[in-house]
């Protein structure tokens, strides 16, 4: 009934939906990564890989912020709640981009500056460059399946894929994308560092390099920190979905006219809904108010939609069209 709400509905099904699926394969592929930099920033001495090391287990960590993310979200409302757990899917997202700003980019900033003015030899090269590209392959598999959840949404919506990852409710598939494409640019990063510091000898380069993967991230946490925060205090659902609810309201016969619409996201795709509607014919206020309570019922058809409240609208108010 509902196709462009229905678009919100986690893909997937059931109570473990795609973006859990992304999470998953992103903290395995981190764990996998995070140790075997640690391991090879110890053997080579490399300013670059320990920038990358302290990356992968900010992202580690993150993961886990993600995983309590989509499991406390997904709880069911009650009196208390009776819009549901869903803003809580924010507030751990935003701990996970907080963590990666303070463990991931501070710490490789603050190293690869303290490289700079004391500089350390580096040695066993191969082993850096083997460590890197096996990260390589495991970021790049977590990416894909980031992407892939990201454009099968994003077609629903009639999005290109980067609008849809910047303007999506699911905070986690957000986290994990533009991670995942950060870990890669900072991969080819430290592997150009460590290259000229095998090939000059100068531990300049390797430092410029953390710096440089420090700044990348951080770029990266400041944005996440950015978003999550717009939808903890209120962003409203895509222009498109209100459009084709108000013609959806239209096309029913007992609504002459909404004047008033409000689809307010409150969690990974759930939205609430608030509106003014005039109603046909002149009933009495018993009449109206289930007439309202009916309609609400309808928009709460669609598993996207946690709360409808619908008031009249007066007279002289103008309507909306869709």
């Amino acid at each position: 009934m509902w196709p462009e709400l229905d678009a919100y509905v986690p893909s997937g099904g059931g109570d473990k939906p795609e973006s859990t699926l992304t999470v998953l394969i992103a903290f395995g592929a981190n764990l996998v990564i995070a140790v075997a930099k640690t391991v090879a920033a110890l053997i080579t001495g490399s300013a670059s890989l320990v920038a990358e090391a302290a990356h992968s287990w900010a992202d580690t960590g993150n993961e886990v912020f993600l995983l309590v993310a989509n499991r406390t979200s997904r709880r069911k409302p009650d009196s208390t709640h009776p819009l549901g757990y869903g803003r809580e899917s924010y507030v751990w997202s935003l701990f996970a981009a907080l963590g990666l700003f303070v463990a991931g980019a501070a710490v490789s900033i603050w190293h690869g500056i303290t490289e700079l003015m004391h500089p350390e030899p580096a040695s066993d090269f191969l082993v850096g460059y083997l460590v890197l590209a096996l990260s390589f392959v495991f970021e790049g598999i977590s990416f894909t399946q980031s992407v892939r959840q990201a454009r099968r949404e994003a077609k629903n919506l009639h999005r290109d894929l980067i609008a849809h990852v910047l303007r999506t409710s699911d905070p986690t598939l957000r986290a994990v994308f533009f991670e995942d494409a950060a870990a890669l640019i900072g991969i080819v990063i430290a592997a150009a560092a460590l290259a000229l510091h095998q090939i000059t000898g100068s531990a300049a380069p390797d430092a410029i390099g953390s710096i440089l993967v420090g700044l990348l991230l951080a770029v990266v946490a400041v944005k996440l920190i950015n978003l999550n925060r717009r939808f903890l205090v209120g962003e409203e659902a895509d222009p498109r979905v209100r459009d084709a609810v108000i013609r959806e309201l239209l096309s029913m016969p007992e609504v002459d006219k909404v004047s008033y619409l409000r689809l307010e996201i409150v969690g990974p795709r759930m939205i609430n809904v608030v509106g003014d509607v005039d109603l046909a014919g002149d009933q009495s206020e018993h009449h109206v108010a289930e007439r309202l309570r009916a309609l609400e019922a309808k928009l709460q058809e669609s598993p996207a939609v946690v709360g409808a409240v619908l008031s009249l609208s007066t007279p002289d108010e103008p309507g909306l069209t869709g």
